[in-house]
């Protein structure tokens, strides 16, 4: 995708000082320990007559001749004790000199006797091969240590010289390889907002004559899975720019004060390299709103963290190029000092793609595998209403595994249709058992639902039941899908939906009992609950309590975590609308069913003989089937 050059940490200096001062200490110690005799004993020069005298004295006993010196070097003894003496030799006087060896026979000539060497040669021999060698054990065992530290240690503590190195891998767009606008799909409005970005930084020049500046910092937000990151990338593959990427978990350290000076060294590398862009990922790990609890409870290190990334914003020249991104899906936490104009100038929603939007992700994740010539995309967009781009993405991944194991060498209609299946509700659980009193249960359940949301006006159109148990837990599912893109939804419309829930409920209790009621119907409760709920507090769908906004919704791009904002006696109230609008809708759903009481049992059978029958013969059989009881 993109060449990484740097990863913004630098080698740390070698101590070479201290491996030098080591390496002689070392050495002194072995010449003390290993060769004391060489340090002690002198070689003492005389005259070649007294060379002469001393051999007819006897006082010789080894004589060795030195070819480097052209000297003799010869041990000799007399009551002084024994000494190393060395002399020169006349040219002409070698072979009297020998002759008078020979007649004394007791003087050795091949004797090994100490004698000095080349000076040079004898420093590079003692001094500098032994502290290269030191060196080099001293600089492995280094390295090794400081590899096993930083393993070993939570953050690479082990490291002490990389402390303060803000750690942003660098990369350089490649027109070739780079991600490019082209490979973002689905999120057209966020790229026309980024593409002024792009503008700016190839042509500075236009925007600096009218005084135009660029925007500081531009923050995207959506849910996971969107694409955030991938438009990041796509904005520095398009400009051109090195791209400074890092987490923002990675500025929080143990240590006080390290986050801070990470901070500083991914500004100064970024005017090191401008123009270019630098993108934080989740900013709201060190981008969270500052406490202002008096100072108890607080995270000092965080705090300091956040404090420099808001001076170094305000200190970098916006004309030089250097572009801030960042990602959140919890801008609500972000404190509002980063938020402020000229930090975070500009703030680019990422939403979930719509119907046009998860068509085109699905095409382009298409390039990447074979697929037959006649699928259908909008059909798979339609099926995939909520779903992100990382989802659609991993959908089509799972139909192409799906094909190779139905021995296939492109991916078919129906290899997409059961990966949406596959995502949403879990694989297949072809072996699961399922005793045959559970199997018609499940029919009933299943085919509640069908019949109740085929007979309401204003509800989505039946595509496929099925009572083919699900890894995820289900024992069948009845998948509906709107033939467009729906933005809003009436009051008609959620009244209809929730008696949709609860017609798998009221089938089981038509048939089999209020007594034999079963556990299947907790998801479909759980969802029933939450639309009635939402339209009473937040929708103001209830003459009661008017257009009043009695909960206050957090996180809403992590799941819109809700909770009450009102009295006790309010939230009691609250609670018995719920109650009665959810009553309703079940009483609403029973009625359906005891009226097409003999379509529900002819479809219930021909589930259970198919397992798993689509939209068009649900909707076949139950108009080919009465009205009324069976």
């Amino acid at each position: 995708m993109h060449e990484e050059i740097e990863n913004g940490r630098t080698p740390p200096k070698k101590p070479f000082i201290f491996y030098a001062i080591v390496a002689m200490i070392v050495i002194m110690l072995l010449n003390a320990l290993l060769f004391p005799s060489m340090m002690e004993r002198s070689v003492v020069e005389v005259g070649y007559d007294q060379f002469l005298e001393m051999i007819d004295n006897d006082e010789v006993k080894e004589v060795s001749y030195d070819e480097y010196s052209g000297e003799y070097v010869f041990i000799a003894e007399n009551e002084n004790g024994a000494g190393i003496y060395k002399t020169g030799i006349w040219p002409e006087d070698g072979e009297r000199l020998l002759q008078q060896l020979l007649e004394h026979s007791d003087v050795k000539f091949s004797a090994t006797i100490p004698t000095q060497t080349n000076p040079l040669l004898s420093f590079v021999l003692t001094w500098i091969l032994p502290m290269l060698f030191f060196f080099l054990i001293g600089e492995i065992f280094y390295r090794w240590m400081r590899k096993r530290m930083n393993s070993q240690m939570p953050g690479g503590m082990g490291n002490a010289m990389s402390f303060g190195k803000s750690g942003a891998k660098i990369y350089v767009a490649d027109a070739k390889t780079g991600v490019r606008f082209e490979d973002v799909a689905g999120q057209e409005e966020a790229k026309d907002a980024l593409k002024e970005v792009v503008d700016f930084l190839h042509q500075p020049k236009k925007y600096a004559a009218i005084g135009a500046k660029l925007p500081k910092g531009v923050l995207l937000v959506g849910p996971p899975g969107t694409g955030k990151t991938l438009l990041a990338k796509a904005v520095a593959g398009e400009a051109g720019v090195p791209f400074f990427s890092i987490s923002g978990s990675e500025f929080v350290e143990m240590f006080v004060g390290m986050g801070a000076a990470k901070v500083r060294d991914l500004f100064k590398q970024a005017n090191e390299k401008a123009p270019c862009i630098v993108f934080i990922d989740e900013i709201d790990a060190i981008g969270q709103k500052r406490n202002t609890g008096g100072g108890l409870g607080g995270n000092d290190e965080r705090e300091q963290t956040l404090n420099q990334l808001l001076a170094e914003m305000d200190g970098f020249d916006g004309q030089k190029g250097v572009v801030m991104l960042a990602a959140t899906n919890r801008p609500e936490s972000l404190d509002p000092a980063l938020l402020r104009p000229g930090r975070f100038d500009r703030r680019v929603p990422v939403e979930l793609p719509d119907l046009q939007g998860r068509e085109a992700i699905l095409k382009v994740h298409a390039r990447e595998v074979k697929t037959e010539a006649d699928i259908d995309w909008n059909a798979i967009a339609r099926a995939t209403a909520g779903a992100s781009g990382a989802e659609l993405a991993n959908m089509v991944n799972e139909a192409a595994l799906r094909a190779v194991r139905m021995g296939r060498s492109a991916i078919s209609q129906e290899d997409l249709e059961e990966s949406v299946e596959t995502v949403i509700a879990g694989a297949q659980r072809k072996n699961a058992v399922v005793s045959d009193r559970e199997k018609k249960i499940v029919a009933y359940h299943e085919i509640g639902h069908a019949l109740v949301a085929a007979k309401q006006s204003h509800s989505a159109p039946v595509t496929k039941i099925t009572i083919v148990p699900r890894t995820s837990g289900a024992l069948g599912y009845t998948m509906q899908v709107d033939e467009g893109e729906r933005m809003l939804m009436s009051r008609t419309e959620i009244l209809n939906k929730i008696a949709t829930l609860t017609g798998g409920r009221s089938a089981e209790e038509l048939i089999f009992g209020k007594d034999n009621m079963t556990t299947g119907a907790s998801n479909d409760i759980e969802q029933a609950t939450k639309l009635a709920r939402a339209m009473i507090t937040r929708y103001g769908m209830t003459d009661e309590f008017d257009m009043v906004a009695l909960e206050t919704v957090q996180n809403q791009y992590l799941g819109g975590d809700a909770s009450l904002a009102c009295a006790a006696e309010t939230a009691s109230r609250i609670d018995g609308q719920v109650v009665e609008t959810v009553k309703e809708a079940h009483e609403k759903a029973r009625r359906i069913l005891e009226e097409n009481e003999s379509a529900l049992h002819r479809l219930a059978d021909y589930l259970l003989e198919k397992e798993t029958i689509t939209g068009e013969e649900f909707m076949n059989l139950l108009e080919a089937v009465p009205a009324g009881g069976r």
